[in-house]
């Protein structure tokens, strides 16, 4: 049986400015444990901003959003504009505050948020196709904004959840080991680090998204 090939969207290097390191490495890690095989991506854009992660500070200085994800990539990742749906089964956004600073303006915005073109058009494409759709910590947010009226969770954070619901979506309160999958869209999403949690926390979580995932897609 071939396996199933996802798309893995990151959004930097580094939890402040980027795509967090283990929800990434954990979404890898789970694909691989579970029978996938993934392919990254990332906007070939400007970061936001670039944050001193030893002391949360803002710094001098700019970098690119493909750049750094290739640090996490290894190298192999290729530009989002490349993305075609019909290549692959499913797609996943890790977290990070990449997701909500880099992918779209949730961070800034809130409700209001705006989505990067290119990240708005692979979710679409891949709704347009009913591929399953995963999406960790703040990164469902994201997803909200595109496919309003979805139901999501980002585990209990009351300002996040109200800006989701302001955004035509729905969101559901949840803690680690729950996965939420709105079936009308076929979209699966988790806290993670939404929430206090631990590496083997996060390990759980990824897991079992891609796990719902991979359900879907052996049906």
């Amino acid at each position: 049986m071939e396996k199933k090939k996802f798309a893995v969207v990151l959004s930097g290097c580094g939890v402040y400015d980027g795509a967090e390191i283990h929800e990434s490495t954990m979404t890898m890690l789970s694909i691989l444990e579970q029978g996938g095989q993934y392919q990254c991506f990332a906007p070939d854009i400007p970061q936001y901003h670039v944050i001193n992660h030893l002391n949360g500070e803002v710094m001098d200085e700019s970098r690119n959003v493909l750049v750094e994800s290739a640090r996490i990539a290894r190298g192999d990742i290729k530009p989002l504009k490349e993305f075609k749906a019909e290549d692959y089964d499913a797609l996943i956004f890790p977290g990070g505050f990449g997701a909500a600073k880099n992918l779209s303006t949730v961070a800034f915005d809130g409700a209001d948020a705006k989505v990067n073109p290119d990240v708005e058009r692979v979710i679409k494409d891949m709704l347009n196709l009913h591929k399953p759709i995963g999406a960790l910590c703040i990164a469902p947010a994201v997803v909200a904004k595109v496919i309003q009226g979805v139901e999501v969770t980002i585990g209990n954070d009351p300002d996040t959840a109200d800006a989701i619901k302001k955004m035509g979506s729905k969101h559901v309160v949840t803690t680690h080991g729950q996965v939420v999958h709105d079936h009308k869209y076929n979209v699966f999403t988790t806290p993670c680090y939404m929430l206090d949690a631990t590496l083997l926390d996060i390990k759980g979580d990824a897991g079992l998204v891609v796990k719902g995932m991979m359900e879907e897609l052996n049906k």
